[in-house]
């Protein structure tokens, strides 16, 4: 009896997660699932099922499809390398220099996610318009005498990817790097390496898992970004969320747009795993090294 009223005890706050995995296995496996299904069953005009079929996966291996994937391997590898070099020295400011005002700094990181995602786009619209802020700014100074064509280009979906998954690379490079010891890097200054020595051989692996947390969380949804190139783009730039927005909203079509989903999903899963073990490589070099 003694085990029998102690059991539930212990397994109580175990158990209290228990919705989020209902939670998680309703509204996220079961319709990743569908998903998959839908991309290989054959069904008929009158809605019955036929059986299976692969077409619609290789309709999407044409290079036309590939290019448009290969277009978001690129978009998403660059922001995710832009957003590692700025947020780097941010996070080391963070950590080591700012430490009396680390909250503020940290509060005005976050502050703009409490804003909807709509009103950063508009923001950004009147800063690189025509007559926006940055070119009424270049003009000021004289570095140009017509104003620059900013907006619905590639340039300008860069910089809103930039700015919105930055805050996903600075935190996790922030929480690996506050719990670094300083020490060691005057200790490395003390025996005479440089500042590039001393990132290279001491700070880079020891805050390797931070760099890889934060270029995966910033990689992966930026490969299916729709949005921010829609928006930005003014639709003259196709990626992976441009095209399966296409089919999934398209009447007939959205079969179509679940097989190219499990297409782009499986490019960016062996992707990712191929960058993973180049960092688990690297790492394993820099510790050993």
């Amino acid at each position: 009896m003694k085990i029998f009223r102690r059991a539930p005890t212990s397994e109580l706050p175990f158990s209290l997660s228990a919705p989020s995995y209902i939670w998680q296995v309703l509204f996220f496996y079961f319709p990743l699932f569908i998903l998959a299904i839908s991309s290989v069953v054959d069904v008929a005009k009158s809605g019955a099922i036929v059986g299976l079929t692969f077409e619609k996966i290789s309709l999407f291996l044409h290079p036309t499809y590939l290019k448009v994937i290969f277009s978001s391997f690129v978009m998403a590898f660059a922001n995710a390398i832009i957003c590692l070099l700025i947020a780097y020295p941010i996070a080391y400011f963070l950590a080591f220099t700012g430490k009396r005002f680390k909250n503020l700094f940290l509060f005005l990181l976050i502050v703009p996610f409490w804003t909807n995602f709509l009103l950063h786009v508009y923001a950004w619209f009147f800063v690189l318009e025509k007559e926006g802020f940055l070119n009424n700014l270049l003009r000021a100074l004289g570095i140009i005498h017509e104003p620059l064509h900013l907006l619905n280009s590639l340039f300008a979906i860069m910089v809103m990817m930039v700015y919105y998954y930055l805050p996903f690379m600075v935190m996790p490079l922030y929480s690996s790097l506050e719990r670094f010891d300083f020490r060691l890097i005057e200790a490395s200054l003390d025996l005479g390496a440089s500042w590039l020595q001393t990132f290279r051989r001491i700070m880079l692996p020891l805050t390797l898992r931070g760099v890889r947390a934060g270029f995966f969380l910033v990689y992966i949804p930026s490969f299916g970004e729709f949005a921010i190139p829609e928006l930005m783009g003014g639709d003259k730039q196709m990626f992976v969320g441009s095209v399966v927005s296409l089919y999934i909203l398209g009447d007939e079509t959205g079969s179509l747009g679940a097989a190219f989903t499990v297409v782009a999903s499986v490019c960016l899963l062996f992707s990712s795993v191929l960058l993973y073990l180049f960092m688990e490589r690297l790492f394993l070099r820099r510790k050993h090294g």
